[in-house]
């Protein structure tokens, strides 16, 4: 990457229904979901919490106040033991993130731009569609934006318990 990065994305919109006193539905959060970096030193990326679920699964959320998107959520804001976390992600044009793993089933979908999901076998598969969907299953990987814009993705990640190959357990792993 070279040069200056282009604006940042606007943060998207976050609609949050509940119950009023009479059991009624209505939207009781309606607002931004600002993003800020997530690596120190980083700029490139970003992300933003919708939601976060701690109170283990399955969550009483249905009857807490709280507003889950105000939630901290273990190292990095990603991934917690018991939790399932509901973010987007935002990764400037040429930026790539380093190589991570965490103990959950991920569930990513392409918003808006283009993106390359790198595997450890050096494998880089590349989304070109808002709606492609990358399911990963507690495996290491990067990512890359391969395009002049900045990408957005959105990501739920539910607690699972860690891969394991041939006996060894493969947990939390933040590197390169």
């Amino acid at each position: 990457m070279s040069g200056t990065l282009p604006p940042v994305l606007p943060g998207p919109r976050r609609i949050v229904t509940s119950h009023d006193s009479d059991g009624q539905a209505v939207v009781s959060v309606d607002g931004t979901v600002h993003s800020s970096v997530m690596i120190e030193g980083l700029h490139g990326h970003r992300t933003g919490t919708f939601w976060a679920s701690t109170d283990g699964m399955p969550t009483n959320d249905n009857n807490c106040l709280e507003d889950g998107g105000a939630r901290q959520v273990g190292d990095f804001g990603l991934f917690a033991s018991n939790t399932t976390n509901f973010i987007y992600s935002d990764l400037g044009p040429g930026v790539r993130t380093p190589m991570h793993r965490t103990p959950s089933i991920d569930y990513n979908i392409l918003i808006h731009g283009e993106l390359i999901l790198i595997t450890d076998d050096g494998k880089e598969t590349h989304l070109k569609n808002a709606g492609d969907v990358v399911i990963q299953k507690g495996t290491n990987h990067a990512w890359r934006n391969p395009g002049t814009e900045w990408t957005r993705w959105a990501t739920v990640l539910v607690d699972a318990k860690p891969a394991v190959v041939n006996g060894q357990e493969l947990g939390l792993f933040f590197g390169d």
